[in-house]
């Protein structure tokens, strides 16, 4: 079921005005760019246009210098390092699409989406999630968190012994220009919000890098490897990782159902 949606006194910033109309409304420029005409469309929510980001995430051009700085370049996505982290790249097909943190106990999934010029998508996307992981039997408390609206879910996982249970994770998302960046929050950092300070500033540290061509609005943007990124079978751990700007001893690359990188 739905859980109860909180809201507190004041806004916390990250999140767009959202309204529904039930009038048909026509694509904008990146969505001609990317979308075949279908005909009529049904009543859609329709957003406003994103809200401030005065913490992050950025966009590339609003960061000075070199985005780089500090931060492992996977092209689409630019996410800061932090010492004692994990950075495994997640791989659909032959496309990289997704990045995951490893922090401890902790882990967040960084994904960047193409968006629509003139419209945020958090607020369509929230519901799709949380209707999605409902109609699975899971339940769904919509709260403002530290980084805007967010959902907290309690999402139905099957146990080795057959058994259903229950896997806590948070999502959260915030609306850039032309992308949106999503980020789900898992282990500790979602059984104790309250200890996922560093997690939540990464996701605010991260530069997206949409690009200027065309893409259908909710298209992933691809990511790539950086080019001393290593890579070796899943399990097999490397010694000797000199030469690469992620290794210093704090762990392994490996390669099973996705890549991994380590700071």
């Amino acid at each position: 079921m739905f859980g109860r949606r909180k809201k507190n006194d004041s806004a916390k910033g990250g999140g767009a005005a959202e309204q529904v109309d039930d009038r048909v409304s026509g694509l904008d420029a990146d969505e001609q760019d990317g979308a075949e005409n279908t005909g009529a469309a049904a009543p859609r929510r329709v957003n406003l246009p994103p809200a401030p980001r005065p913490d992050g995430p950025w966009d590339i051009s609003e960061v000075p210098g070199n985005p780089a700085d500090g931060r492992v370049d996977l092209g689409g996505i630019l996410v800061p390092g932090v010492e004692g982290m994990e950075l495994r790249v997640e791989v659909a097909g032959d496309a990289i699409v997704a990045a995951t943190v490893v922090l401890g106990d902790s882990a967040v999934q960084l994904q960047a989406f193409a968006a629509p010029r003139k419209e945020g998508i958090w607020g369509e996307v929230r519901e799709e999630i949380a209707s999605g992981i409902t109609q699975q039997g899971g339940i769904i408390d919509e709260v403002e968190g530290p980084l805007g609206w967010e959902l907290r879910a309690q999402v139905p996982v099957a146990l080795p012994d057959g058994q259903t249970g229950a896997q806590l994770v948070r999502f959260v998302g915030v609306d850039g220009p032309r992308w949106f960046l999503r980020g789900v929050i898992s282990g500790q950092g979602a059984v104790r919000p309250e200890s996922a300070g560093v997690l939540e500033q990464i996701f605010r540290d991260t530069v997206v890098l949409r690009g200027d061509g065309p893409m259908a609005p909710r298209d992933p943007i691809v990511l790539k490897l950086p080019n001393d990124a290593q890579m070796v079978p899943d399990g097999v751990q490397t010694e000797d990782q000199e030469g690469s700007r992620f290794g210093g001893g704090m762990g392994q690359l490996e390669r099973g159902p996705e890549i991994t990188e380590v700071r």
